[in-house]
């Protein structure tokens, strides 16, 4: 937890700066994928908003209304995230790419209306240098976000033995570093985008290419968005485990002894660390009373050992003359 949250501090922090910095380059030259790029860093500053708001609310304890307390709720505000970057962010820098390639090709270009020069210290310098200096800048301040970002998938990817990145993002309950890390890749890679744009437009004198960064731009938000609505969806919908994992778990309590078998294993996650399993098991013939108790314990402590994202473990009793016993945390 402490982790994401530094994670989306410092994508909060890189993204309200380059956010301003953009738009007064924006302002300065009047170019279509600086506006694209000032929408996107806009969009990113109010997502790690409401990302903080997610990782603030999870930490509530349970009460009697939410009796596994409110993890999920960071997919809630993850999911909501991704779709402000899909209708913000995506939408608006996609429209406004797509009307700037068709006036560039209709021959109406002409100049995007900004200042062809800038003054500063009694010196003259052309406008384009401000995109310049701030778009370098935003992918250094990107490159940190996207470090503190990488450094935390990373962890998560040695600590359940994962293949590499397609496969924690299919797998991982941590919604709120997911987030993150895409938005500051994708963010690197807009700063890029419109870099290069900007730069054959200046080269060229022909506009089609800064308006075809912003279209790119607006495109990519988009698919990047969708992408991350579907994986929160899975969550918010209440997934299980891996079935990997799943089968890995339920094989440990089949051999805890006292059981004879398992009849029914389920998982599912209540927040990105908090994984509820109930599990229907036959014991041995004449176990009663304390002794299945003992069992049922023995079977909880087996379970958080194996995967310390195990917070509760409900256990029912598969045998008609002994009353069902719960166990838990």
């Amino acid at each position: 937890m402490a982790s994401s949250k530094s994670v989306v501090i410092a994508a909060l922090i890189a993204n309200g700066a380059i956010a301003v910095l953009k738009f007064f380059g924006y302002l300065l030259t009047g170019s279509p994928a600086m506006l694209s790029e000032t929408y996107h860093s806009i969009s990113d500053t109010g997502n790690q908003v409401f990302l903080l708001i997610g990782i603030r609310y999870s930490g509530r304890a349970a009460d009697e209304r939410h009796p596994f307390g409110y993890g999920k709720s960071q997919f809630f505000y993850s999911f909501l995230v991704s779709v402000l970057l899909f209708g913000i962010a995506g939408w608006e820098s996609a429209k406004h790419g797509y009307h700037e390639v068709q006036q560039a090709l209709g021959g109406h270009g002409g100049g995007h209306g900004g200042a062809e020069t800038v003054t500063y210290f009694g010196q003259t310098f052309p406008s384009v240098y401000v995109n310049y200096t701030v778009l370098v800048g935003a992918i250094v301040f990107e490159t940190y976000a996207l470090y503190k970002a990488r450094a935390g998938m990373k962890k998560q990817i040695e600590e359940n033995d994962w293949s590499g990145y397609r496969e924690a993002f299919k797998k991982t309950a941590d919604t709120t570093t997911l987030t993150a890390f895409t938005e500051d890749s994708i963010a690197l890679a807009g700063a890029g985008i419109a870099l290069f744009g900007i730069y054959l437009t200046r080269a060229t004198g022909n506009e089609i290419y800064d308006a075809a960064s912003a279209l790119l731009i607006g495109i990519m938000l988009m698919g990047f968005a969708i992408a991350l609505a579907w994986e929160n969806k899975r969550l918010l919908i209440g997934e299980s485990l891996p079935r990997e994992d799943e089968t890995d778990l339920r094989a440990l309590v089949a051999e805890v002894e006292g059981v004879t078998d398992v009849i029914d294993f389920r998982t599912v996650y209540f927040g990105p660390e908090s994984l509820l399993v109930t599990a229907d098991v036959d014991f041995e013939t004449g176990m009663v009373g304390r002794e299945i108790d003992d069992v049922i314990d023995e079977i909880e402590r087996t379970l958080k050992a194996a995967d310390d994202e195990v917070k509760s473990v409900f256990v029912e009793v598969e045998k008609d003359d002994v009353q069902s016993v719960d166990g838990g945390a």
